[in-house]
Formats: C-alpha cells, structure tokens, sequence
C-alpha cells in the first residue's frame, strides 16, 4: 500500500471539510423539495385532496430519481478520468440550477401544464447531480480519510447529507413560527428556501474549487485503462451485486425514517404541520450526531458486525414501531418511536459510504460506487414515499411497513455472506 502521510493533516481536513459543505449544499436542496411539498403541491397540481396533491409531488420525487444513474454514471466516469475534484464541483453547478428553476416557475394558474413540466425538468436535473454526488463524493472522503480512520471520516457524508435535510427542516421551521403565516407560505413563501439553496449551492462552489484532489487518484491517473469504464466494471460482478444488495434495505429504511416522516406525521398520525416538523428535525438532529460515532465503532470492529445488526434490527422492529407510530396522538412517543429507528438505521447510513468505497479498485472507484447505488436507490429509496402513500391511498398503509420489513430481509441475506471491507480492501492497495 503507498504511503499516504505525505499529506498533512490540515490540508486532509481542510479537504474533508470542504467536500463534505459542498455535500450539505447539494442534499439540502435536495430535501427542500420535500419539506415544502406540503406548501407547494397545489401550486402545480389542482385539486382539492392533500392526498392526491402529494402523491403528485411524490411522484416527481421518484421522477428526479431516475436521473440518478445516469448521473451515476456520467459523473462517477467523469470523477474516475479527470478527477473526483472536478466531478464535485460540476454537480453543485447542475444542482444550484436546478433549484432556481423550482423557485422562478410560475404556478398551475398562471402557465398551466407547463408549470409541472419545468418542475419535472429541474427535478430531472437536480437528480443529474445527486446521482453524481454521492459516488464521488463517497469516493473524494474515504481516499481521504487515513486507514484506521475511514469510517469515521467517510460517515461524514451522511452527517452532512442529514444536516441538508435537517437544514432544510430548520428554514421551514422558520419560515412556519417567525416569519411567515400558513397563507403566506402556501402562497409564495415556499420559494425562499430554493432561492437560499442556490446562492449556498455559489458558496459551496467556491469552497470546492479550493480542495485538494485525492492521491489516490492522482496515483493511478497514468495508469488509467483504455476503453470503456463500464467494461472495466463488468469485471467486478460481485463487488456491484453486493452495492445493490447492502443498499437496497438501507436506502428503503432511511427514506421512510427520513424524507417520509414529515407527511406521515401529518396525514397517517394526524398531528399538526409544525408540530411534525419539530419532531422531524429534533429527531434528526440526533441521528446525525450518531453518525460519526457508529463510523468510528466500525474502524474498531468492522463494518460488517453493524450491517448485521441493522439487518436483524430492521427486520425485525419495523412492523412493531411503524404500526405503534401509526396509532399514537402522543409528540414524545413519535419522536422517541423514530430515534428508536434511526438508531437501527444507523448501522447502515453511518459507513455504507466506505463499504463501497472500499470494494473497488481505485481507476472505477467512483463509478463502481455510484452506478449501481444509484440504480438501487432510484429504483427503490426514491420510490419509498410514492408507494407508502399509494398503499395509504388504497387503503392498505400497513401493506407499506411489510414491505420496508421485506427490503431489509433481503439485505441482511447480502450482509451474512460478504466479506467485512475493513479487513479486505481494495483501497488498501492505492
């Protein structure tokens, strides 16, 4: 394994940092979309049924997720030939774009269909960029990170993802106590919150264009195979069935606990929209504390021991707390049923980031990471919230929490038979 020492510890947490800011830029406007949907959806969508409205906007979030194996793929080769440096500053560009536009579409009344049209295209682009991000951006900190510490460095990315979310939790917060009335965020002020995300996403941009690029890449840029880096992925069958497989009960998890709670709150559980909110953000809040002490446990004793214990957690007490969550008219015993799941997901979230990292040589890293994450996660995280209002809508809600049960089943299977990545790594070989 080459030295790595050659660079300092400043300059690698300088990098981290600014890698990881630049992540938080991207994820919180990605979730603005969904803290808001309750203010926006009848601005796109006519009608008179909240249910209806939102499982319009649902359907638009599982949309951008469709752009994200193509951004998978098209930022994850971009990163792997000109550097994972260059791809994290391109897919903050496409994400601030995208955001103006949300904020900048007039409403249903005003242009008709072509008022959901633009929304669908800059979700289409927004989803460009997350597909891209988080494979490279998994990539940029775990090549970062020393060996004995990539855990706890690499679970910066969800630390940063989940203050995105919680951010854009926190300016809806604001926006509901301080300064603005339901009315007035139901009629114009659910745009403030894309405008902020865009003139961040400048901010970040600067920051990224500051960083250091990975030696790990710049290692192995000569050597670099000729022809298609998707050809030199198809060599490694194992290592992708085994993204696909570690991700698909995690990303199910994490969207129901997540970007789903919010609406669940309020339409399954009855509870008023800023109450709701409150819940979703405090219990956020801790689980992005979580998140660098979990990473730092699987430095110690591999990560595989803690996907287990998500696994086995997961199938076993989701059926148990989403049907106790459902009947409750209790605040306290909603925010502690959703810590109690965000702990379970925690083994996931925390180093899944690494896991994959860790299963690729460094010439395809980024794409072996992000492609098959993000065909897994398209298919399924983002279609997470659409189905568990689409069962609701049929009149079958518990239907959805069978279902989560069964995605993290599947998971667990993937966990007991791969190798644990801390002690067989192929970035130990960069």
């Amino acid at each position: 394994m080459a030295d790595d020492r050659d660079l300092s510890t400043a300059s690698r947490l300088k990098s981290i940092i600014g890698g990881s800011i630049g992540n938080l830029v991207e994820w919180y406007d990605w979730y603005v979309y969904s803290a808001f949907s309750l203010y926006f959806a009848h601005a796109f969508f006519p009608g008179e049924d909240q249910t209806a409205q939102l499982l319009s906007t649902a359907a638009i979030f599982a949309v951008g997720f469709l752009m994200r194996p193509i951004g998978g793929w098209l930022m994850g080769w971009y990163a792997d030939r000109h550097g994972r440096k260059a791809a994290l500053t391109l897919s903050v560009t496409m994400m601030c774009l995208g955001s103006l536009m949300i904020a900048l579409t007039p409403t249903y009344q005003t242009i008709g269909l072509l008022s959901p049209l633009i929304l669908v295209a800059a979700r289409l682009l927004q989803g460009l960029s997350v597909g891209g991000e988080y494979g490279t951006s998994a990539t940029y900190l775990s090549e970062m990170a020393t060996r004995d510490r990539r855990g706890f460095y690499s679970s910066f990315q969800y630390v940063t993802l989940i203050m995105g979310q919680l951010l854009a939790l926190l300016v809806l917060v604001l926006l509901q106590r301080v300064f603005l009335t339901e009315e007035q965020l139901s009629a114009w002020g659910w745009r403030i919150p894309f405008v902020i995300g865009a003139l961040c996403a400048v901010t970040a941009l600067y920051l990224r264009r500051k960083i250091e690029e990975t030696r790990s890449f710049t290692r192995h840029r000569s050597d670099q195979p000729r022809g298609s880096l998707l050809r030199q992925l198809a060599r490694h069958p194992r290592s992708v069935a085994i993204v696909v497989g570690l991700t698909l009960g995690g990303t199910v998890a994490f969207y129901t606990y997540s970007t789903y709670m919010q609406k669940f709150l309020v339409n399954t559980v009855g509870l008023e929209r800023d109450d709701a909110t409150l819940i979703s953000a405090a219990t956020l809040f801790l689980f992005m504390l979580l998140q660098p002490a979990v990473g730092a446990l699987s430095d110690r004793i591999g990560r595989r021991p803690l996907l287990i214990a998500f696994g086995v957690a997961g199938t076993l007490l989701t059926v148990p707390i989403l049907t106790l969550l459902s009947r409750t008219d209790n605040g306290w015993v909603a925010f502690a049923l959703i810590c109690a799941a965000l702990v379970i997901v925690s083994g996931y979230t925390s180093i899944n980031a690494v896991v994959k990292a860790e299963l690729f040589p460094a010439n395809i890293r980024a794409l072996g990471v992000g492609l098959p994450y993000a065909l897994t996660v398209s298919i399924f995280g983002g279609t997470a919230e659409y189905f568990a209002l689409w069962f609701k809508n049929a009149g079958h809600e518990t239907w959805f929490y069978w279902y989560v049960t069964g995605c993290i089943a599947l998971s667990l299977l993937v966990y007991f038979f791969m190798p644990d990545t801390r002690h067989v790594s192929e970035m130990d070989r960069d």
